[in-house]
């Protein structure tokens, strides 16, 4: 579970979405209040297939009461020339490092074997860094399911943004989510190895996530996050390299825009929960955080 749930902040990283959106009983949506000014936080998850196509509409009524919507990355600005480009210099290993060469040697002969199995060399991936690598096999598996990006709940809101003319305001920049990446290079064997045990059994590692999102669940989230975020090394640079630093990082920006009011923040839904989680700032922020 960990690399899923860590991986799943940036704008290609998958969550297996199963069942139709009109099913949804209660997404993790929140009301934020202080002083009169009113706004709206949701946590999406970032990926989904053609039944999904549809927001509910809750998160309509919140969003056509928001004046501007405010997500990770606005990814609606740029063009996918503009993506690679971006993103290549993020991705590509330099000073003579290859992919082989930040494996260890039974990694490495898993993700050959992975990639023969589907008829593809492994040699077109020798320049790129593991974590690339690695959310490349995350897109296949979920391609292959029918499950892509474009159906994800983050797209839709851009997207409901764009028809209804609200302003769209982003917290990061692509750069700084692939930075974020280049900061746990350290952890990239364990990253392969759960990332195999992850693709080996879809079902198991993302199914009920997704059923706790759809329903609102935040105790379950929660224990999907202290899963993801253990006492271990990995769990702990992780924790704070992917949510603790952006999640301070975020408060700040955001602050000043709750004060205000009438702002929709759509943010991946493990931003939300724990000490660290946008709710437990906010509140300690004197703001009254209420779940709709």
């Amino acid at each position: 579970m960990k690399v899923s749930l860590r991986i799943s902040h940036l704008l290609i990283a998958f969550v297996f979405l199963a069942f139709s959106v009109n099913g949804y009983a209660a997404p993790a949506l929140f009301k934020i209040e202080k002083q009169g000014a009113s706004s709206y936080l949701f946590g999406t998850v970032h990926v989904g297939d053609a039944s999904m196509k549809g927001l509910p509409q809750k998160v309509t009524h919140a969003l056509d009461n928001s004046k501007q919507v405010v997500v990770e990355v606005d990814i609606s600005k740029l063009s996918p020339l503009q993506m690679q480009q971006r993103s290549m210099p993020y991705m590509l290993l330099n000073n003579g490092r290859t992919l082989q060469s930040e494996l260890s040697t039974e990694n490495y002969q898993l993700l050959k074997d992975y990639f023969a199995k589907k008829s593809i060399d492994i040699a077109m991936f020798n320049s790129f860094k593991p974590w690339a690598v690695m959310l490349t096999m995350m897109q296949i598996e979920f391609q292959n399911a029918g499950y892509s990006d474009k159906n994800g709940i983050d797209k839709q809101i851009l997207d409901y943004a764009q028809q209804h003319n609200i302003k769209i305001a982003e917290l990061e920049t692509i750069e700084q989510q692939l930075q974020m990446f280049n900061g746990l290079e350290s952890l990239s064997n364990a990253m392969m190895a759960e990332t195999f045990e992850q693709l080996s059994d879809i079902n198991t590692y993302f199914i009920s996530l997704v059923n706790a999102w759809k329903q609102g669940d935040m105790k379950t989230l929660t224990s999907y996050y202290h899963t993801s975020f253990d006492n271990s090394q990995y769990g702990q640079q992780s924790e704070q390299v992917m949510l603790i630093e952006r999640n301070n990082n975020w408060v700040t920006q955001l602050t000043p825009k709750l004060e205000q009011g009438n702002i929709f923040i759509a943010v991946g839904a493990l931003h939300l929960v724990e000490q660290h989680g946008l709710i437990k700032q906010l509140r300690d922020q004197g703001f009254t955080v209420t779940q709709l």
